[in-house]
Formats: structure tokens, sequence, C-alpha cells
């Protein structure tokens, strides 16, 4: 089985260019934008206009939808490629939406071409792609384990040649701007098995019984994580998405590559920390020395090195399996959650080398942290991918006499 993660020339040079347009472009707007540079703060339409037009300077440049295929105006990277764009359009914090492949409009656009009909395409992907649309997918409930899809109580009725839909949802990024929804109910009461119960719908916005009640407030702010009530909204046949009693399927075939795409942005913040972690060890005096020279800062970087060249294997090898075509559940779930244990891992050793400087808002890293904790449980909280992964160790172990399979089936 070979595995050569070796890039051609032409991706090194597209590597080249999206790492110069991030350091070059979007870093400098992105502090003018946000006041970081000394200067006010942009807000309203002028902050919006100086968004767009970085979006459109990267569309110009030829780096713009690196995830989706040439005929829908993408790059057509395969998810190993991806994996390094993605790496580098991270490192700056609006990088990924300046390419146009931010989550979760990046998992709604998969989504849709996999599953939509040729008019839904049209309708709602094209605008996607074109960066003329936002999107949410909405599954997620208040009541409920969101862990677990098959407990969703968010129900659809059909009434005629439409469909009735009540329900209760909560942390939606990004509907609070999205102009649709992928929405996630139950809609089979007594299916084979419970991942049948459900059906994806899309949902125009805004739309009548569709309320936001509140955007939710967390540990890094108020961004759009809205709490949505459900009420005799009403959508057409048409407006369904995949088959009836296949939402269960749709929303895993959509978080196996937006999980691994999430590790992609991560990857990204913790090389971003750990080159922080060793500029400032370099350059801070303390006790006689630096604090590059002193045994427990070094053990710090040490890890965090080690941490992340794991996370970039598991990622690669992942995106590698995907490529081929093969199932890639398992390595998939594995990277989610090393990744992001070693992302606030990574950052936390970080703060803890700047000192108080780390702690304050001075530097990115306080930012960081509060959205790295969030890591540990989108798209899967961590013990549900603990348990996952146990399972199939077992399983492996029971049907083979060796757990190889579940440790990535590699040749060693």
């Amino acid at each position: 089985m070979a595995i050569d993660f070796t890039l051609t020339p032409e991706l090194e040079q597209l590597r080249g260019r999206v790492r110069s347009f991030v350091a070059d472009v979007v870093k400098p707007e992105e502090a003018r934008i946000d006041g970081s540079n000394g200067g006010d703060a942009l807000v309203g339409s002028d902050r919006l206009a100086a968004l767009v037009a970085l979006r459109k300077q990267a569309h110009a440049e030829g780096l713009w939808l690196p995830h989706m295929p040439t005929e829908w105006g993408g790059m057509g990277l395969g998810h190993v490629e991806l994996a390094m764009v993605q790496a580098e359009a991270a490192k700056s914090y609006y990088g990924p939406w300046v390419l146009n492949c931010q989550a979760p409009d990046e998992g709604n656009m998969h989504t849709l071409l996999h599953w939509g009909t040729d008019q839904q395409k049209q309708q709602y992907l094209k605008p996607l792609c074109e960066g003329k649309a936002w999107s949410c997918f909405a599954m997620t409930e208040p009541e409920v384990a969101g862990s677990d899809p098959t407990l969703i109580r968010s129900r659809a009725y059909p009434d005629g040649d439409e469909w009735v839909i009540n329900g209760h949802k909560w942390f939606i990024s990004n509907a609070h701007r999205a102009n649709f929804a992928i929405l996630v109910c139950r809609t089979e009461d007594d299916p084979e098995i419970p991942q049948a119960a459900n059906t994806a719908f899309i949902v125009e916005l805004p739309t009548e019984g569709w309320t936001e009640v509140r955007q939710i407030e967390t540990m890094h702010g108020s961004t759009g994580h809205s709490e949505i009530l459900i009420e005799d909204l009403r959508v057409h046949d048409d407006q369904m998405l995949g088959g009836r009693g296949q939402g269960h399927l749709l929303g895993q075939y959509r978080l196996g590559p937006a999980r691994l795409a999430h590790c992609m942005r991560w990857i990204a913040q913790a090389e971003t920390a750990l080159d922080m972690m060793v500029a400032r060890s370099l350059e801070r005096f303390s006790h006689g020395s630096l604090l590059a020279e002193k045994q427990g800062i070094q053990w710090m970087i040490a890890d965090s090195t080690m941490e992340l060249y794991q996370c970039k294997l598991m990622v690669l090898h992942a995106a590698h399996k995907i490529d081929r075509g093969d199932d890639f559940k398992a390595e998939v779930s594995m990277a989610k959650h090393f990744v992001a244990n070693s992302l606030g891992r990574i950052i936390d050793r970080s703060i803890q080398v700047h000192g108080a400087l780390g702690y304050s808002t001075d530097t990115p890293l306080a930012h960081m942290y509060q959205h790295a904790r969030w890591a540990r449980f989108a798209d899967g909280a961590d013990e549900v991918h603990q348990m996952r992964i146990a399972q199939r160790t077992i399983a492996a172990f029971t049907d083979h006499g060796s757990t190889r399979r579940a440790t990535g089936d590699l040749p060693i």
C-alpha cells in the first residue's frame, strides 16, 4: 500500500500562492478590518465591503472553492490537496471565508452536490459556490443529545404536496445570516432501524414559521450560533433533500469530510501557536538565560511539535483514504478527537510561555483558546468518538484476532 504525500510542483506552487495571499493580503486587511493595526475597527457596510473585496481578489487570483469540482467554479482539489490549502488559509481568521471554503457552507456544498436534484443544485448550490449566498445545517436540538440524531424530536408530517414542520433547534451556526437551511427532522414513526427516522429538507430563509429566538452567547462571544423555533413551517415536496428517511445517512455523509476539514483548519491554528511559542522563547530572557534554553520550556516545545506531527499525519492519511474511495470513518473519527485535543494543549502551552501577555488580548492566543474549547464537542463529542473507536477496535479483534484494522490498517 503506497502512501505518497509529495505534492507535484504545480501544487507546491499553489500552496505557496495561498500562503503568500494569506500573509500579504488577507492578514494586513484583517488587521485593518478588526482595528488590530492601531486604527478603528470597520463596522457596517464598510466592514462588509472590505470582506467582499478580499473574496473578489481571491476569486481573481484563482484561489476560490478549493474543495469543489471545476465545473462548479472550484479548484477541483482532492482531500489531501485540500488539506494543504486549508492549513494555509486558516492561518488567518478570515482566510477560509475569503477562499469560500468555510464551515458550514463547505459541508453543505458537498451535501448538495451529492444529494441535490438538478433543480436544487441550480437554486441553492450555485449561489453558494458563487459566494452570493450563505447557509446553515439545522440538526442539533436542546432537548436531546446532539451526538445522537436518532433522538431528534423536531417532526414533519405530510399535508398534500407539502410537509408541516414543528421543532426546536439550537447552536445552528450561520443561521443568523443564512439564505437557506438544510433542516433535519423526524418523518417516520416506526422505521425498521432508528437511523431511518429522519429526513432533510431545504428551507428558504426568512420564512414564516422559522423564528430566530436568539444568538447564543458562548465563550468567544455572540457569533451566529442561533436558537431556532419552528412552528407550522411549510415546505413543498420538492424541497426534500435526498430520500425520505435518509436524513441520518445524509448527515453522516456530510459530517465525515466536514470533520476532517475542521481538523485541517485546527492544524493551522496549532502551528501558529507553536510558531509563537518558539518565537517567544527565543526573545524572552529570564533568570540568566533565554526561555528557549530552559528544559521546562523545551519540553513544552517538544511535546507540541510531536503532537502537531501526529495531527498532520492522521489528517493526511484520512484524506488519502477519502480520495481513494476507502472507508474512512474510523480514521476521521480518530483524527477529529486527537487534533481537537492537541489544539487546546498546544495553544495552552503557548499561552504559558507567553505568560501574562498570552492571557491578554494583545496576542491572538486568548481568542484562539476560547475557540479551541469548542473543538472537543463540535461534530461529535470526545466521548462519542472514543466509544466508536473502542467499538471498532473490539470488532476488529473479534473478526480477525488482531486490532490492526482499527489502527489505520497500515503496512507496519
